[in-house]
């Protein structure tokens, strides 16, 4: 019984050590990525002026603005001259799939933990 747990503590302590290198990549991109799956739609800042427009606003945030009256949800990427431009559905497909990847990061971030409380106990023997 004892080396089954000390296995299966080893499996999950291997598992989450593959899997924190993904973690540390949140960024930007995991953001972007998220808004093309939500269904935004990429516009490229091609013109001068659209340029300009695009250094002024807030980068990396998503902003909710008006327009035509409709409201639309724009998040800008200056470093790549890109605007992530989408509607109601695309942003509220974007907040869910945000949730449930946090929710993914912090299972993964519970799993590490208890791998790290489950390290040397075996020190005390069985209880």
């Amino acid at each position: 019984m004892k080396r089954l747990f000390g296995g299966l503590r080893l499996a999950v302590i291997l598992l989450v050590t593959a899997l924190l290198p993904g973690c540390a990549t949140h960024n930007n991109q995991t953001t972007e990525d998220l808004l093309s799956a939500a269904g935004f739609n990429v516009v490229i800042a091609t013109t001068p002026k659209q340029l300009q427009h695009l250094a002024k606003l807030p980068s990396y945030k998503m902003m909710r603005i008006q327009r035509n009256g409709k409201d639309r949800y724009v998040y800008a990427d200056p470093a790549r001259k890109l605007l992530y431009v989408g509607g109601l559905f695309s942003y509220d497909r974007y907040k869910d799939m945000r949730l449930a990847k946090n929710v993914a990061e912090e299972d993964l971030q519970d799993a590490k933990f208890n791998a790290e409380i489950a390290s040397g106990w075996d020190a005390w023997g069985p209880f």
